[in-house]
């Protein structure tokens, strides 16, 4: 798997895992203290976030880092 591919799988699980807490985009991206349009770029997986953020994103829905980057699952 490639970088894009692995960055659109990551952002495919951020979307499941944020509907399953029942949290809007905005929501999340409030929480984190991003723009909505940050947030949509990162869930469609067209930017490369840093580790902060993944640390951040994996908190806010209740995950652990491990969880989060396995977007294999």
């Amino acid at each position: 798997m490639n970088d894009e591919q692995y960055l659109k799988l990551l952002g495919e699980r951020i979307v499941k895992l944020r509907k399953k807490q029942g949290l809007k985009q905005l929501e999340l991206a409030a929480n984190l203290g991003i723009s909505r349009t940050h947030m949509r770029r990162i869930e469609k997986g067209g930017v490369n976030c840093g580790i902060n953020n993944l640390r951040e994103i994996a908190q806010q829905l209740g995950i652990s880092m491990s969880e989060l980057v396995d977007a294999g699952k």
